[in-house]
């Protein structure tokens, strides 16, 4: 159920789109979008208490929501997992409408004070992609599988950002070849499990590992020797 300040801020973020390919996700475009939408500078810095910065986040989870819900209307069943993995990141991408939001949201997350954000975002959408598909991992794989897609779905965005091929088809082909890196790697450390002598050398390591389980809340803020933004000031 939505509250009155998400109805608030959704109207930020409509404001601020057409603001953000020319000056990008600044205070110069949250005040345009402020002006905009006629709230008063007040009322706006109760929504957003970071201004731009927050309407970026709000942006990526609401591309976030949409892949979700398509992943989720679409049937998968039929479909491998690398195929359901390059669904959910092909149509994360293909709902952007216009590259240069991402493009200037990349630029914002790059800076040092705010790459935390970034990095926990690009962690979010891996996680959502997981859980479409119907992942049940609670072990190192639940962090594995999430950290091999992060890696996988940044890559694919630098790609996309400078792809001008019909229909990105030279995006989606960077994607298959990337997935199938990865599960070359997967591949390889089965052979190294089903290997009797390297399987006693990694015995030690295996059974730490073993041990180690998935967050409670499933989220980038749970993985160990994360700081908040509020533990980082007390320090």
């Amino acid at each position: 159920m939505n509250t009155p300040s998400d109805s608030a801020q959704t109207q930020l973020l409509d404001a601020i789109v057409m603001h953000v390919p020319f000056d990008g996700w600044t205070k110069p475009a949250f005040d345009m979008a402020v002006a905009d939408t006629g709230m008063s500078a007040e009322m706006a810095k109760i929504i957003c208490p970071r201004g731009a910065l927050d309407l970026a986040v709000a942006y990526h989870r609401a591309g976030d929501a949409q892949m979700v819900q398509r992943m989720q209307e679409a049937d998968l069943d039929a479909l491998k997992i690398r195929e359901k993995i390059a669904f959910g990141v092909r149509t994360r991408l293909e709902l952007v409408e216009d590259k240069e939001l991402v493009r200037r949201g990349m630029t914002l997350f790059a800076l040092p004070q705010h790459a935390g954000e970034g990095t926990k975002l690009v962690w979010e959408t891996c996680d959502k992609i997981w859980n479409a598909i119907g992942d049940t991992s609670d072990d190192v794989n639940w962090y594995s599988k999430r950290a091999t897609l992060s890696g996988v779905y940044s890559t694919t965005v630098l790609f996309w950002l400078g792809d001008d091929s019909e229909g990105h088809e030279a995006t989606w082909a960077f994607l298959d070849r990337r997935i199938d890196n990865v599960m070359q790697i997967e591949k390889f450390k089965a052979q190294m499990r089903n290997n009797r002598l390297l399987s006693k050398m990694m015995a030690g390591p295996n059974m730490i590992l073993s041990n180690i389980r998935a967050p409670q809340g499933r989220g980038f803020r749970d993985l160990p020797g994360h700081v908040s933004a509020d533990q980082d000031t007390q320090k």
